[in-house]
């Protein structure tokens, strides 16, 4: 076995996959409301040392999927991570899909040729924080990246023939900004040629996190209020009812955080979703109890 670094995280659809960490940490590691690297220092792996775990766990020989680690191994250079994964399919000849997490700057940065060329060496599937839609709360959240951008970076991974998996987070403006965040994500969503997953979470702050995700709105004059668990069904609600992809899209809220676990195919489903959430709306005994519930 091997000693991975940690924290170590890894997305929930990715539970029995091989993870192998490629880098530690992120390498923008400043959203104002993330605490999963705080503690890392960004840096790229030695090629030797990630060999290295991959013989390790070569023994798997029925392994199908492996999941690049840490935050953003899309940060590495192209020809680094083609080394990876050639290395990867040499030593798992039964593997069909190699996943990473990518940030809104990594997609930019990488041109199509390159989000091509990892493409035909095994890396299929991107996961993506959205996190909103909207351009003043992800300054907010320092996460400044503009909209226009994530669908520019987000087509061009569709176009290299790339899956995509977008996570949004519920509450994420609190009560003051709940329609401009609902609303311009639900547009961005719209605009993109093809997501193929979405999931959604709900807002929560870890205790090093809480001074600097309000000071930054404060700064902004704007007070935070905590969304409820009704406010963030409510949320659900409209992002599902503004929905209408030009392809369809598996939705998932499923994660930890989540007080209603859901899931079906948007547009076909969305009357099945709203039926769900207006029930549970009705009858809060149907919530996941906070205490089951993580970030």
């Amino acid at each position: 076995m091997i000693n991975y670094h940690q924290p170590l995280f890894r997305p929930p659809a990715e539970a029995n996959s091989i993870i192998i960490q490629v880098t530690l940490g992120c390498s923008f590691n400043k959203c104002s409301f993330c605490s999963m690297y705080e503690i890392k220092k960004f840096q790229v792996r030695e090629l030797a040392d990630i060999f290295l775990d991959i013989d390790k766990l070569s023994y798997y020989e029925e392994t199908r999927r492996v999941f690049l680690a840490d935050g953003d191994a899309l940060a590495c250079e192209t020809s680094f991570l083609i080394e990876v994964l050639k290395y990867l399919k040499k030593s798992f000849p039964k593997l069909q899909r190699v996943s990473s997490y990518g940030s809104p700057y990594n997609l930019l940065e990488k041109s199509l040729d390159d989000l091509k060329l990892l493409r035909e060496n095994g890396l299929s599937l991107v996961y993506y924080g959205i996190e909103s839609g909207n351009h003043e709360l992800l300054k907010y959240i320092n996460k400044p990246m503009k909209p226009e951008k994530m669908i520019e970076g987000l087509n061009k991974a569709t176009s290299a023939n790339m899956k995509i998996s977008c996570t949004i987070i519920l509450g994420l403006g609190g009560k003051n900004l709940s329609i401009q965040h609902i609303e311009d994500t639900a547009k961005l969503v719209n605009e993109c040629v093809h997501i193929n997953y979405l999931s959604t979470l709900q807002l929560g702050l870890t205790d090093t996190k809480e001074d600097d995700f309000f000071k930054r709105f404060e700064k902004k004059n704007k007070e935070f209020v905590f969304c409820s668990d009704e406010d963030m069904l409510e949320e659900q609600k409209k992002l599902i009812s503004l929905i209408n992809p030009k392809k369809s899209i598996i939705f998932r809220s499923n994660h930890a955080s989540n007080s209603l676990p859901l899931k079906g195919t948007l547009p076909k489903d969305k009357d099945n979703l709203l039926d769900v959430l207006n029930m549970a709306l009705e009858d809060e005994s149907l919530l996941r109890p906070k205490f089951l519930r993580s970030f």
